[in-house]
């Protein structure tokens, strides 16, 4: 087996193909900032973020860092394309593709990966595995939940039309960022 490091880099050149940013952090506390990164700046109307996964101690830290941004974490179908930013944590992430593997069975943390501008997913660097098949007795596991729910997300929501005129962000973020945990 690979070594994680090896997989972090073919994650990361798979995932910056299709158009993910990818960077590594050490803290949760620098995952809030660059959240925050892009919700206090003057082209984003709705300061918006939203963080359906963080605890209660998680969510008095963000707000203490960012107390000018509205920060929800239930009910997000309220704020329907009014989110500039979510941060959602992944279970898996695949090199070979740069795919990020999400438990996606609560709606809050399933909008979050598709309302917002900007989806901002945090991934253990542990979690990064080869291939898909790789995964196999861990997705059978999750889908055998009375509520299993996963999405497979590569890179930041895209489509075309028959004359190939390439349009992003119609069936979701504009961008994808992935924030790979060191250590974790």
């Amino acid at each position: 087996m690979e070594g994680n490091s090896t997989l972090f880099d073919l994650f990361r050149k798979n995932a910056e193909l299709v158009s993910a940013k990818v960077k590594k952090i050490r803290t949760l506390s620098e995952a809030m900032d660059y959240g925050w990164s892009f919700v206090n700046n003057d082209s984003c109307k709705e300061k918006i973020i939203a963080v359906p996964e963080f605890s209660a101690s998680e969510l008095d830290e963000l707000q203490r860092k960012a107390p000018d941004i509205k920060v929800v974490q239930k009910e997000l179908s309220r704020y329907n394309k009014g989110i500039s930013a979510a941060i959602t944590y992944a279970e898996f992430g695949i090199a070979e593709t740069g795919t990020l593997v999400i438990n996606s069975k609560d709606m809050d943390k399933r909008l979050a990966t598709m309302i917002p501008d900007v989806h901002i997913a945090i991934l253990p660097e542990s979690k990064i595995v080869k291939t898909s098949e790789d995964l196999i007795p861990q997705i059978n596991n999750i889908l055998s939940e009375s509520s299993g729910y996963l999405a497979f997300v590569t890179g930041a929501s895209r489509t075309a039309d028959i004359e190939r005129v390439l349009v992003v962000g119609v069936h979701g973020p504009l961008e994808l960022h992935i924030l790979i945990m060191e250590g974790a």
